[in-house]
């Protein structure tokens, strides 16, 4: 991994120059990557569309492309959020865009605000907070700050690849640790292993809960789905070690593909049930923005058989859409697959034991906030 030295946050091509990134070939599959093509974001004047014209011939020198880390510079780290069907309001990335390089990844529109591509950039262009740490204790010791579960990871994982060497989620949560402050994780990355002392601390008290993602146990369908995301396997056995240590965790079946991975249903939660998960979600696949394009290239790439059975199931419970994007119906699809999965998984979790017991709400009463930094003296 390269790391930046020019320190921006602003898009390369507000900064004097533009910002070219290599067009590949859709058919061209890069070592390691999800997507291989990079057209440039929806911002730009001019568009640039990549295309084989018969000459290209790809080598190992083609094949990889190295990760590049990008100093992000924001004045806060806490992104608060208003959305009605989404069951928290404030959440932490510490990372924008993300290794794993999920071709689904419902995040990759994001990075076009970066004056990044959401292809290829997405995931080899990495925006990183290093002041994630310093700026939290900032915000919470703010007067007016009200505590509420903060959701760690809601846009991208916060314990992908780079983590290991840059530990800021590992700071984050010393931080909430410090100032028993609640907090949920969503992760597929046995990574979070690392940080089980401190989760384990915070879960005595009730200050935190895990979730652990899982697509499919298929191990050569999540090498070209989620290339850099750890296995299915050691997704299992982190469920299982995280229980162990008294940390709540359950699993959230994300996305469910309609006609490559829905048939895993059963699989998947009994794996996970057997590994001690306690809970269980799911969510149907969501083609937002360009992922429309991104995810019918990646399927035309790995199972070109399979691209029109895929898009007209999302149609089908999407009213002839892609995406649904209004509140309410986004993450609720509608028709018959649409009933029929959700009644699947109804049975299954119900004959596995998951979701019996609904656990009690984070405490947010034991929060302790820091003393603000000022030169004037109290009053008492």
């Amino acid at each position: 991994m390269k790391e930046d030295a020019s320190n921006h946050t602003r898009p390369p091509q507000q900064m004097g120059f533009e910002h070219c990134t290599k067009q590949s070939s859709p058919e061209l599959r890069l070592k390691g990557r999800g997507i291989a093509s990079n057209q440039t974001n929806r911002f730009e004047y001019h568009q640039r569309t990549g295309f084989d014209d018969g000459w290209h011939h790809q080598t190992d020198d083609t094949a990889k492309v190295k990760t590049q880390l990008h100093n992000d510079n924001s004045k806060t780290i806490l992104t608060r959020n208003q959305s009605p069907d989404i069951p928290f309001d404030r959440s932490i990335n510490p990372y924008r865009g993300c290794e794993h390089g999920c071709s689904y990844c419902f995040a990759r529109p994001s990075h076009a605000y970066l004056g990044f591509s959401p292809g290829l950039d997405f995931e080899s262009q990495i925006m990183v907070k290093k002041d994630a740490a310093s700026l939290l204790v900032k915000e919470l010791s703010n007067p007016r700050y009200d505590v509420a579960p903060i959701a760690l990871g809601s846009n991208t994982d916060p314990y992908q690849p780079i983590e290991k060497k840059l530990m800021i989620t590992r700071q984050i949560l010393e931080v909430l640790d410090r100032y028993q402050h609640p907090v949920t994780i969503v992760t597929k990355s046995d990574l979070i292993l690392r940080d089980k002392d401190i989760l384990a601390r915070m879960a005595a008290k009730n200050l935190a809960r895990v979730i652990v993602s899982v697509t499919t146990l298929d191990r050569k369908l999540a090498n070209k789905l989620e290339p850099r995301a750890t296995t299915p396997g050691k997704r299992l056995d982190a469920i299982r070690e995280l229980n162990q240590a008294g940390i709540p965790t359950g699993v959230f079946m994300a996305p469910v593909i309609p006609g490559l991975t829905d048939v895993e249903l059963e699989r998947i939660l009994y794996a996970a049930k057997c590994s001690g998960a306690e809970t269980a979600r799911y969510i149907m696949l969501r083609l937002p923005r360009e992922v429309k394009a991104l995810f019918t290239e990646w399927l035309n790439t790995h199972y070109p058989a399979k691209t029109e059975k895929v898009l007209n199931q999302l149609r089908n419970m999407r009213h002839g859409q892609l995406n649904n994007p209004t509140f309410f119906n986004r993450f609720k699809p509608e028709g018959a697959f649409a009933q029929i999965f959700s009644n699947r998984f109804r049975l299954q979790t119900e004959k596995l034991g998951f979701n019996n017991n609904d656990k009690q709400p984070l405490r947010c009463d034991l929060f302790d906030p820091p003393q603000q930094d000022t030169q004037q003296l109290s009053l008492f």
